[in-house]
């Protein structure tokens, strides 16, 4: 039964983690928001938990899925708009951290996870920073 309580504790941090990046490319009114990026977090870590509870050592695969498939995902929020450049690269990348986050917390690595959702926080209000910089 303890087993149970820790994997549903994976997916619930996998959730909260994915919030916290989720919510802030909301904020900023970005197509992949809140829901999209808790998602992309818990599919990643239910897969991740599955893999290395049933699979044991040999999860390297699945892993290796999520960063493709994930690769797929970002890439439909990138958006070339002619000369004015690329749309939506910060938003697949942050898509590609929050399936890494959901790898960590599946794998049960918390801090590391929790550590790596406040610093890519960090890293996109840096982008509010940067355009009140270039005005």
């Amino acid at each position: 039964m303890e087993v149970i309580y820790a994997q549903i504790l994976k997916l619930v941090l996998a959730v909260v983690f994915g919030g916290i990046i989720g919510l802030e490319r909301e904020r900023s009114h970005k197509p992949a928001g809140l829901r999209t990026h808790m998602l992309v977090c818990i599919s990643s870590a239910l897969i991740t938990i599955i893999s290395v509870d049933y699979f044991g050592n040999d999860y390297a695969r699945l892993v290796a899925g999520i960063v493709t498939g994930i690769g797929f995902i970002g890439a439909g929020a990138i958006i070339a708009q002619g000369k004015e450049g690329m749309h939506g690269l910060t938003t697949a990348a942050s898509l590609w951290v929050a399936a890494a986050i959901g790898i960590g917390t599946g794998i049960g690595w918390y801090v590391l996870s929790g550590v790596t959702a406040i610093l890519t926080l960090a890293i996109l209000f840096l982008g509010r920073l940067e355009k009140r910089l270039v005005k």
